[in-house]
Protein backbone atom coordinates (compact mmCIF):
# COMPACT_ATOMS: atom_id res chain seq x y z
CA UNK A 1 0.00 0.00 0.00
CA UNK A 2 1.82 3.10 -1.53
CA UNK A 3 1.68 6.47 0.94
CA UNK A 4 0.81 9.83 -0.45
CA UNK A 5 3.22 12.45 1.31
CA UNK A 6 1.40 15.58 1.04
CA UNK A 7 3.56 18.55 1.01
CA UNK A 8 2.39 21.95 2.16
CA UNK A 9 3.24 24.61 0.29
CA UNK A 10 5.58 27.43 1.78
CA UNK A 11 3.64 30.72 3.28
CA UNK A 12 4.57 33.24 0.50
CA UNK A 13 6.58 35.84 1.43
CA UNK A 14 4.92 38.54 1.41
CA UNK A 15 2.69 37.59 4.43
CA UNK A 16 5.46 37.20 6.45
CA UNK A 17 5.86 40.83 8.38
CA UNK A 18 9.17 39.06 10.61
CA UNK A 19 12.71 40.37 9.31
CA UNK A 20 13.65 40.08 6.24
CA UNK A 21 10.38 39.55 4.51
CA UNK A 22 8.17 41.85 2.55
CA UNK A 23 5.35 42.16 4.88
CA UNK A 24 4.01 45.13 7.22
CA UNK A 25 7.06 44.57 9.79
CA UNK A 26 9.76 43.09 7.33
CA UNK A 27 12.54 45.13 6.92
CA UNK A 28 14.05 43.38 3.49
CA UNK A 29 13.58 44.48 -0.02
CA UNK A 30 9.94 45.69 -1.19
CA UNK A 31 9.62 46.20 3.00
CA UNK A 32 8.19 49.38 4.25
CA UNK A 33 10.69 51.60 6.10
CA UNK A 34 9.03 53.63 9.22
CA UNK A 35 7.95 57.15 8.91
CA UNK A 36 10.88 59.68 7.94
CA UNK A 37 11.06 62.38 10.78
CA UNK A 38 11.54 66.13 9.79
CA UNK A 39 13.37 68.24 12.11
CA UNK A 40 14.16 72.04 11.34
CA UNK A 41 17.20 73.34 13.63
CA UNK A 42 15.98 76.95 12.63
CA UNK A 43 11.94 76.38 13.71
CA UNK A 44 13.15 74.80 16.81
CA UNK A 45 15.55 77.72 17.91
CA UNK A 46 12.73 80.26 17.59
CA UNK A 47 10.56 78.25 19.03
CA UNK A 48 12.73 77.95 21.59
CA UNK A 49 13.97 81.61 21.78
CA UNK A 50 10.07 82.65 22.05
CA UNK A 51 10.02 80.54 24.99
CA UNK A 52 12.30 81.90 26.60
CA UNK A 53 10.79 85.36 25.83
CA UNK A 54 7.50 84.59 27.16
CA UNK A 55 8.87 83.43 30.80
CA UNK A 56 10.70 86.58 31.18
CA UNK A 57 7.37 87.74 30.68
CA UNK A 58 6.10 86.08 32.93
CA UNK A 59 8.25 87.31 35.40
CA UNK A 60 7.93 90.50 34.61
CA UNK A 61 4.02 90.30 35.10
CA UNK A 62 4.83 88.49 38.28
CA UNK A 63 6.67 91.32 39.65
CA UNK A 64 3.86 93.77 38.29
CA UNK A 65 1.36 92.38 39.97
CA UNK A 66 3.38 92.31 43.54
CA UNK A 67 4.48 95.73 43.06
CA UNK A 68 1.12 97.36 42.38
CA UNK A 69 -0.15 96.52 45.86
CA UNK A 70 2.05 98.89 47.53
CA UNK A 71 0.31 102.40 48.81
CA UNK A 72 3.10 104.36 46.25
CA UNK A 73 1.37 103.05 43.16
CA UNK A 74 -0.04 106.01 41.29
CA UNK A 75 -2.14 104.26 38.13
CA UNK A 76 -0.31 105.76 35.21
CA UNK A 77 -3.07 107.28 32.38
CA UNK A 78 -1.99 106.18 29.04
CA UNK A 79 -1.99 108.40 26.05
CA UNK A 80 -4.53 107.65 23.28
CA UNK A 81 -1.68 107.30 21.19
CA UNK A 82 -1.09 104.24 21.96
CA UNK A 83 -4.37 102.44 21.17
CA UNK A 84 -3.59 104.33 17.68
CA UNK A 85 -0.34 102.20 17.80
CA UNK A 86 -1.83 98.93 18.69
CA UNK A 87 -4.19 99.13 15.73
CA UNK A 88 -1.34 99.90 13.68
CA UNK A 89 0.47 96.28 15.01
CA UNK A 90 -2.89 94.66 14.17
CA UNK A 91 -3.24 95.74 11.07
CA UNK A 92 0.39 94.94 10.08
CA UNK A 93 -0.44 90.92 11.19
CA UNK A 94 -3.48 90.98 8.78
CA UNK A 95 -1.18 92.31 5.92
CA UNK A 96 1.69 89.77 6.37
CA UNK A 97 -1.09 86.93 6.26
CA UNK A 98 -2.59 88.13 3.33
CA UNK A 99 1.33 87.95 2.32
CA UNK A 100 1.62 84.42 2.91
CA UNK A 101 -2.00 83.69 1.13
CA UNK A 102 -0.64 85.00 -1.79
CA UNK A 103 2.34 83.38 -1.56
CA UNK A 104 1.03 79.77 -0.89
CA UNK A 105 -1.73 80.67 -3.72
CA UNK A 106 1.20 81.05 -6.03
CA UNK A 107 0.50 84.94 -6.35
CA UNK A 108 4.01 85.74 -6.71
CA UNK A 109 3.82 89.20 -8.00
CA UNK A 110 0.90 90.08 -4.86
CA UNK A 111 3.24 89.23 -2.04
CA UNK A 112 5.35 91.94 -2.20
CA UNK A 113 2.78 94.91 -2.04
CA UNK A 114 1.53 92.93 1.31
CA UNK A 115 4.98 92.85 2.93
CA UNK A 116 5.94 96.57 2.21
CA UNK A 117 2.84 97.50 4.64
CA UNK A 118 3.42 94.67 6.85
CA UNK A 119 6.95 96.77 7.44
CA UNK A 120 5.64 100.28 6.70
CA UNK A 121 3.15 99.33 9.38
CA UNK A 122 5.35 98.17 11.66
CA UNK A 123 7.66 100.71 11.44
CA UNK A 124 4.68 103.17 12.34
CA UNK A 125 4.29 101.45 15.38
CA UNK A 126 7.66 101.64 16.31
CA UNK A 127 7.35 105.66 15.52
CA UNK A 128 3.86 105.95 17.32
CA UNK A 129 5.91 104.16 20.41
CA UNK A 130 8.15 106.87 21.09
CA UNK A 131 5.87 109.53 20.28
CA UNK A 132 3.69 107.98 23.02
CA UNK A 133 6.69 108.09 25.43
CA UNK A 134 7.65 112.13 24.81
CA UNK A 135 3.82 112.54 25.21
CA UNK A 136 4.12 111.03 28.45
CA UNK A 137 7.49 112.93 29.43
CA UNK A 138 5.87 116.49 28.49
CA UNK A 139 3.16 115.59 31.34
CA UNK A 140 5.72 114.96 34.00
CA UNK A 141 5.24 111.21 33.64
CA UNK A 142 9.39 110.21 34.04
CA UNK A 143 10.47 106.54 34.45
CA UNK A 144 11.43 106.96 38.83
CA UNK A 145 8.60 109.13 39.60
CA UNK A 146 6.25 106.05 39.87
CA UNK A 147 6.14 102.21 40.02
CA UNK A 148 3.86 102.69 37.58
CA UNK A 149 5.82 105.02 35.13
CA UNK A 150 8.97 102.29 35.30
CA UNK A 151 7.18 98.89 34.45
CA UNK A 152 5.57 100.93 31.59
CA UNK A 153 9.06 102.36 30.23
CA UNK A 154 10.22 98.49 31.05
CA UNK A 155 7.82 96.48 28.92
CA UNK A 156 7.19 98.68 26.29
CA UNK A 157 10.26 99.14 25.71
CA UNK A 158 11.68 95.78 25.99
CA UNK A 159 9.03 94.94 23.31
CA UNK A 160 10.14 97.74 21.16
CA UNK A 161 13.83 96.33 20.80
CA UNK A 162 12.35 93.00 19.79
CA UNK A 163 9.93 94.36 17.60
CA UNK A 164 12.73 96.63 15.77
CA UNK A 165 14.54 92.98 15.43
CA UNK A 166 11.78 91.87 13.69
CA UNK A 167 12.43 95.00 11.08
CA UNK A 168 15.47 94.02 10.50
CA UNK A 169 14.42 90.66 10.33
CA UNK A 170 12.00 92.09 7.65
CA UNK A 171 13.96 93.76 5.55
CA UNK A 172 15.80 90.28 4.72
CA UNK A 173 12.49 88.75 4.14
CA UNK A 174 11.45 91.83 1.68
CA UNK A 175 14.89 91.29 -0.22
CA UNK A 176 14.49 87.71 -0.40
CA UNK A 177 10.74 88.34 -1.94
CA UNK A 178 11.77 90.67 -3.98
CA UNK A 179 14.50 88.09 -5.38
CA UNK A 180 11.98 85.37 -5.87
CA UNK A 181 13.86 83.47 -3.33
CA UNK A 182 10.80 81.91 -1.65
CA UNK A 183 8.87 79.25 -3.54
CA UNK A 184 5.29 79.78 -4.50
CA UNK A 185 2.81 77.12 -3.13
CA UNK A 186 5.05 76.79 0.36
CA UNK A 187 5.17 78.73 3.20
CA UNK A 188 8.27 80.43 2.98
CA UNK A 189 7.19 83.09 5.58
CA UNK A 190 6.18 81.03 7.89
CA UNK A 191 9.03 81.36 10.86
CA UNK A 192 9.19 85.42 10.59
CA UNK A 193 5.38 85.68 10.72
CA UNK A 194 5.41 83.06 13.77
CA UNK A 195 7.82 85.94 15.49
CA UNK A 196 5.82 88.67 14.24
CA UNK A 197 2.39 87.68 15.32
CA UNK A 198 3.99 86.80 19.04
CA UNK A 199 5.15 90.43 19.10
CA UNK A 200 1.70 91.38 18.09
CA UNK A 201 0.07 89.59 20.92
CA UNK A 202 2.54 90.15 23.50
CA UNK A 203 1.28 93.60 23.16
CA UNK A 204 -1.55 93.36 23.08
CA UNK A 205 -1.32 91.63 26.56
CA UNK A 206 1.33 93.90 27.68
CA UNK A 207 -1.76 96.83 27.07
CA UNK A 208 -4.12 94.77 28.67
CA UNK A 209 -2.02 94.20 31.72
CA UNK A 210 -1.02 97.67 32.29
CA UNK A 211 -4.25 99.71 31.40
CA UNK A 212 -7.22 97.62 31.53
CA UNK A 213 -6.91 94.70 34.13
Amino acid sequence: MSTEVLRKSPRPATDRGGPGGGGPGGEGEGGREGPELFYDPARFGLWLFLGTLTMMFIGFTSAYMVRRLAPDWIPLRPPGLLWANTAALLLSSGTLETARRRLRGWNVAGVGPWLLATGALGALFVAGQLAAWRVLVSRGYFVGSNPHNSFFYLLSGVHGVHLVVGLIWFGVVLVKARRFAYTPGEDGLGMFATYWHFLTGLWVYLLLLLFVF
